[in-house]
């Protein structure tokens, strides 16, 4: 098997076509067709389907596309590190965000990075924690944005703050309009609760204080994505437990209110996470830096509402 075979499979299974990957390979089509079928052979299973439309990754197909990716990264991560400067750090580095963190993070990183570090490329990602975990694995992604779970002891980990969560709803909910500004968490988890999966997000932390207060979460409504869980909520189907960074601008505003729990309160460690297993760059410890750096001043100056700094 050799590099460009991963290189030539990929091409093939991004463009959907072999015609197209070779125009974009500049090498002829029988050529490359010749090359997919040595790999197929090698590997003794049919990574593509081939249609009169185009071509289809094949179940195995989709899998070894996950591994060639991480391997042609890892290639290139590689040859970036051996060509880098630690003073002038260059190359591309991807990260991590989950979609409860991206709000209060994204935008100030990217600005930071083209300032402090312009020959850099910095690629954000925005995942399901779950997702991004599985890919920091791999090596898909350099860095990733988690939470301590107690499960993060495969990766090399630097604390960055500590979120508070609230109770939030629709502005015109009994919840919404009850005093005082608190909430226990019994009274919480009591409300009709719409919250990502079993495996996502907040919703390991939620379970494990609500288990340790001897208190249940009940039926909810999962939903695994931000967005659709902000229209739920304006929708009035329900309130969540989040913290207040990715429906900032619906509290701003007065559509989604937001109430502190207590007895318990609920929070949770955001922590920076890298492989042990795969050498960072010097352009990927830069922007491990440069990430608690952002996250230090964003929580100082009040950016990143509910977060303090660890």
């Amino acid at each position: 098997m050799e590099l460009r075979q991963l290189r030539y499979f990929v091409a093939i299974a991004d463009h959907g076509s072999l015609s197209r990957a070779a125009l974009m390979l500049h090498i002829a089509q029988p050529a490359l067709t010749q090359q997919l079928r040595q790999l197929e052979q090698e590997l003794g299973v049919q990574l593509l389907h081939r249609t009169a439309q185009g071509v289809l990754s094949t179940d195995a197909g989709k899998v070894f596309y996950e591994h060639a990716q991480a391997i042609l990264k890892q290639v290139a991560d590689a040859r970036s590190a051996v060509a880098q400067s630690a003073e002038r750090p260059s190359g591309s580095v991807t990260l991590g965000l989950p979609q409860s963190i991206s709000g209060a993070l994204a935008l100030p990183l990217l600005k930071a990075s083209r300032a402090q570090y312009p020959e850099i490329t910095l690629q954000l990602t925005e995942e399901l924690t779950g997702n991004l975990s599985d890919q920091l694995k791999s090596g898909r992604v350099n860095l990733a944005v988690l939470f301590d779970d107690g499960q993060l002891s495969q990766f090399a980990t630097s604390p960055l703050a500590e979120e508070e969560l609230h109770f939030i709803c629709h502005a015109d909910a009994a919840q919404a309009t009850a005093a005082p500004a608190e909430i226990t968490l019994e009274q919480a988890l009591q409300a009709a609760l719409i919250l990502p999966g079993l495996q996502h997000g907040v919703r390991p932390r939620i379970e494990s204080v609500a288990r340790t207060a001897g208190l249940n979460v009940g039926s909810v409504i999962e939903i695994n994505s931000i967005a659709i869980l902000k229209s739920a909520l304006l929708a009035d189907m329900g309130a969540t437990i989040l913290p207040s960074a990715p429906v900032l601008d619906e509290l701003r505003r007065g559509a989604l209110r937001a109430r502190r729990i207590h007895s318990p309160a609920i929070s949770r460690t955001v922590v920076l996470c890298s492989s042990r297993n795969i050498p960072p760059t010097n352009a990927a410890a830069a922007i491990g830096r440069l990430v608690r750096q952002v996250s230090e001043q964003l929580c100082a100056a009040g950016l990143w509402p509910g977060a303090t700094p660890l």
